[in-house]
């Protein structure tokens, strides 16, 4: 099922000549990652603590659009100017998990949004990232299918935010929102696993 990640690649290739310049200033591939999850944690925090402000809704997908390049860009970095380390492996995958547990669950704490589905939603999202490390685990490739990856979470979670902070107000229908993004990520758990399990069988 197609993802905005899909778009990826051509996302990367107009970062590519400020990879290039980063590389050459000195910076690493783990500092962009360790960037990223502040960044997050940042917008998370100020949505936490002002919840009935429609300002730091606002905030979310200025941070989401910075992170999703910081993704990219911290990737590039590490393949393409040889910057691979075990460590940033580990904060590769453990900071897109926490970076989306920092920044989305402080939506569940704005007037007029239940707690209940947006929890839902953010666990089954950790698991179905979960879903693909496993998969790589076990001799397949990292799987990244959709229809619920993760820069499609930020699409809408971003979307979300600027609704928000425009004064759209919260109701029911963010509720239902976060119901519909829950079962499209637990459809895209099953596609990962069977994927996953597919090309394991072609081995």
């Amino acid at each position: 099922m197609p993802s905005i990640y899909d778009f990826k690649p051509a996302f990367q290739g107009m970062l590519r000549p400020l990879v290039r310049e980063l590389a050459r200033a000195g910076v690493s591939a783990n500092q962009i990652t360790v960037l990223a999850l502040l960044l997050s944690c940042l917008v998370g925090g100020l949505i936490a603590a002002f919840p009935q402000q429609h300002w730091p809704p606002l905030l979310a997908p200025v941070v989401i659009f910075l992170r999703m390049a910081l993704n990219a860009i911290d990737g590039m970095l590490a393949r393409e100017h040889h910057m691979q380390t075990a460590l940033g492996g580990f904060l590769n995958e453990l900071g897109d998990v926490v970076s989306d547990a920092a920044l989305y669950l402080p939506f569940a704490l704005i007037p007029g949004i239940a707690p209940a589905p947006v929890v839902i939603f953010v666990v089954l999202a950790v698991v179905s990232e979960m879903t693909g490390v496993v998969a790589q685990s076990l001799g397949a490739s990292r799987r990244y299918d959709g229809p619920m990856g993760k820069s499609d979470r930020a699409f809408v979670f971003g979307a979300l935010g600027l609704a928000l902070g425009l004064g759209i107000e919260a109701g029911r229908w963010v509720d239902v929102l976060m119901l519909v993004l829950a079962a499209l990520t637990a459809v895209t758990i099953f596609n990962r696993m069977r994927n996953a399990l597919i090309e394991l069988g072609a081995k």
